[in-house]
């Protein structure tokens, strides 16, 4: 398993983009002490989520916001609630949390 950051990298309500080994940019979000990560790519257009570096949360941060065009996604699911692409979903991407804090990409 491959080691992306550190728990406490990633503040409650708040995201981070990460390059991982393959050449992927994802992101990782907390919500209620639990960690959720997608490919940094909205499936609409298969652009880049945030606008400005690890924004890609709304401004009330409960929703993950595209910044292209303002769809909306679930923080626990990624589907789409709200937007263009409503009803698709953002791509998962596999990562486990260890004892030691430590947040790592699933073997696929």
């Amino acid at each position: 398993m491959n080691k992306i950051c550190m728990t406490e990298d990633i503040p409650e309500r708040e995201a981070r983009s990460f390059d991982i080994e393959n050449g992927d940019i994802i992101f990782i979000t907390q919500r209620d002490g639990n960690f959720f990560a997608y490919q940094n790519l909205c499936p609409h257009l298969q652009t880049e989520l945030e606008f400005l570096e690890n924004q890609f949360l709304d401004q009330d941060q409960e929703y993950i916001q595209c910044s292209t065009h303002g769809a909306l996604f679930e923080v626990e699911s990624g589907k789409c609630i709200f937007g263009p692409c409503e009803g698709d979903s953002l791509e998962k991407v596999a990562i486990k949390v260890h004892s030691d804090g430590g947040i790592y990409l699933e073997d696929q």
